[in-house]
């Protein structure tokens, strides 16, 4: 039996071996096929190019462990271990950054930063906290010099008022301000203190608290209102305001804090404007700005302790009503102009279009924000360094 050569396939029968093809030969191959329009010829091309290897092999790494390669398309950030793994597999003379295998290494510049910044600044923090003592200290000489101008309750008597007029003096009325004042206050440190950016917090308001205290010694140093209460007491007057006397009043005044439930506030005609309802409007005004959105409940309950705190000081004959609208207004302004200053950085440069810029005390507002990077977010942590249980680390989130 003769068999036709053409019809011989590279493949025998099952289990023989075929013969190796000589170089140039499984070419030559195809082009008779192609001469003869046979598509035998086209199958043995295919067998023989299907046991061509698809890449080139790499070469054994010194760790079987260690990662040996992948596809050279991939664009991802590699780290410095990556790295250190992929230059020892060795460089591939004909691929530029690349090694052996067939990996590219891709240089990525480092991701930018792109977050605000949050510094803590701690001695401008210190430094905020003398501008607030010292113009409390201001606002203490201010009503030791006031008391000896005061007019005299019983030529003058109080100016008509609408609210005081048709409410019987309560001394009791003031005892009950000044609590719900401690109570505020203390609830708004607690906040400042477990913020995480306590530092920033508590520089804010210390600025603020000064420039508040400055003010005010101002507005009741130049004009001099009669004395509202009939019942309140005030220290006789010295006819004399030398610096001593002054300075003994002002150490007396600081002993009590401002307020007059230990009795260390017996001076008077610190009208314009109320600090009573200062502490009560600027604590409120801390609670619902760096407490978590979700205290709703404590919201509240501060609003209604600052309603009830003012309406307090009226029944006691404490201020004026003036005098508390007056406060309120200056507090509220003031917190929502610096706070806008302070969360818009484009704000926070001089320009012909920033208005803002041109408040007298902008010049210090920048000097103390100008590293803050944004709007100080609702983050809360462990203050102290011990217990280390409450220092475990959690995710940050806005609460």
């Amino acid at each position: 039996m003769v068999l036709d050569p053409k019809a011989t396939s590279l493949h025998n029968d099952y289990g023989s071996f075929d013969r190796p093809l000589g170089v140039g030969e499984g070419h030559e191959r195809d082009v008779e096929a192609a001469v003869d329009g046979s598509s035998s010829g086209m199958a043995q091309s295919s067998d023989v190019y299907q046991r061509q290897p698809l890449l080139p092999g790499a070469p054994l790494s010194k760790s079987k462990d260690k990662w040996s390669g992948v596809a050279s398309g991939s664009d991802y950030y590699e780290d410095d271990e990556d790295e250190k793994d992929i230059e020892g597999l060795g460089r591939h003379p004909g691929i530029p950054n690349g090694s052996s295998s067939g990996i590219v290494k891709i240089d990525m510049p480092a991701p930018l930063r792109e977050e605000p910044r949050f510094p803590k600044e701690k001695w401008k923090t210190f430094l905020a906290f003398l501008f607030m003592v010292v113009n409390f200290i201001l606002t203490t000489a201010s009503l030791a010099m006031v008391h000896e101008r005061v007019p005299d309750r019983n030529t003058y008597g109080s100016l008509p008022d609408v609210v005081l007029d048709n409410v019987t003096a309560q001394d009791w009325a003031l005892n009950v301000s000044e609590v719900l004042i401690m109570i505020m206050s203390n609830s708004a440190m607690v906040f400042i203190i477990f913020h995480k950016h306590r530092f920033i917090v508590a520089r804010r308001i210390f600025l603020l608290m000064g420039l508040l205290y400055m003010m005010r010694s101002v507005t009741m140093y130049v004009t001099v209102l009669p004395i509202a209460s009939k019942t309140y007491y005030c220290s006789p007057k010295a006819n004399n305001t030398s610096p001593l006397l002054v300075t003994k009043r002002v150490l007396q005044l600081i002993s009590g804090f401002g307020l007059s439930i230990n009795g260390k506030h017996t001076y008077c005609g610190d009208y314009i404007y109320s600090g009573h309802t200062v502490v009560l409007v600027l604590s409120y005004l801390i609670i619902k700005e760096y407490s978590p959105r979700r205290c709703q409940p404590i919201h509240w309950l501060a609003g209604l302790a600052v309603l009830v705190g003012v309406i307090m000081v009226l029944i006691a004959h404490g201020h004026y009503t003036v005098d508390v609208l007056i406060a309120y207004y200056v507090t509220t302004r003031l917190w929502y102009i610096y706070h806008t200053l302070a969360n818009n950085p484009n704000l926070k440069q001089y320009g012909p279009n920033n208005f803002l810029a041109r408040l007298w005390w902008f010049s210090i507002f920048k000097y103390f924000e100008k590293n803050v990077g944004g709007t100080v977010p609702r983050q809360y942590d462990w203050p102290l360094p011990w217990p280390r249980r409450f220092l475990a680390k959690h995710p940050n989130r806005d609460s």
